[in-house]
């Protein structure tokens, strides 16, 4: 299953014994128009600062969240936020760092979806059992990055703006400015065409400089920018993962190095 599906797809298996369709904008916002048979599903977004041992507890916390809605990582998941990616980007990385293997991102979210919506609430059944086990990968730790810096098969993907990037103007709340050594400069609004909406994957991929398939890390300053960017880089067919600590963590590390 693709880790991006656009609302053609979802349309053509919507109804199908195997997919759940997570609306993650919110009960109320649920309540008042929803894809048919999505069900709603909030599971916040990762942590600013994480170690393996606390993205473990994250994770069985996650897991019974999925549960209490029914998901058993059995089904083929996809995630369905208002339309900008801001809410299914972290979502979709708390389902994977639970476990789930079959997460995927609606692009465009519920404005891009041409059919009908239902209204009202929707009865949760949830499950006593599933097939959930801890993934830490979902969520790379700067003891990860630290130990892969000089590791050809990573790429770490800077998505601030080049002043940041090379420390001239970064946010004045970090005690250092820079970069992540070795990583790649590229703004995020450089892959998008319009909010929500990626830019077309071969041209993201002739921006990036990579194969497809290959493993990205994105950052930024505090996550958020490198979430969206995380889901183009999917959407390009990349291997990608958002550094949630980002910047605002590594820069707080004296014993973690630093490029200008």
């Amino acid at each position: 299953m693709r880790t991006v599906v656009d609302s053609g797809w979802l349309a053509e298996h919507l109804g199908e014994d195997d997919l759940v369709v997570g609306d993650v904008r919110g009960p109320n916002a649920h309540t008042r128009g929803h894809i048919a048979g999505s069900r709603p599903l909030v599971l916040g977004s990762p942590p600013p600062a994480a170690d393996e041992e606390s993205a473990r507890a994250l994770a069985h916390e996650i897991a019974l969240r999925l549960r209490r809605h029914g998901i058993t990582g059995r089904e083929r998941l996809v995630l369905v936020d208002r339309g900008d990616g801001v809410g299914a980007m972290p979502a979709a990385q708390m389902a994977e760092l639970a476990g789930h293997p079959r997460v995927a991102i609606l692009l465009g979210g519920i404005a891009a979806w041409s059919g009908e919506l239902e209204e009202g609430t929707v009865e949760l059944e949830p499950v006593r059992e599933a097939d959930l086990e801890p993934n830490p990968r979902a969520l790379p730790t700067r003891r990860e990055l630290e130990g892969r810096l000089d590791d050809s098969s990573l790429v770490l993907l800077d998505v601030r703006t080049p002043d940041e990037y090379t420390g001239r103007r970064g946010n004045q709340c970090d005690p250092r400015q820079g970069h992540i050594p070795g990583a790649r400069n590229l703004e995020v609004g450089d892959l998008f065409e319009a909010p929500g909406r990626p830019a077309p994957p071969e041209q993201i991929r002739e921006l990036v400089g990579l194969p497809e398939g290959a493993e990205v890390v994105a950052y930024c300053h505090s996550g958020s920018r490198s979430a969206l960017a995380t889901l183009a880089l999917r959407s390009a067919g990349y291997d990608a993962r958002n550094y949630a600590g980002s910047w605002h963590e590594w820069s707080r590390h004296d014993e973690l190095p630093i490029e200008r």
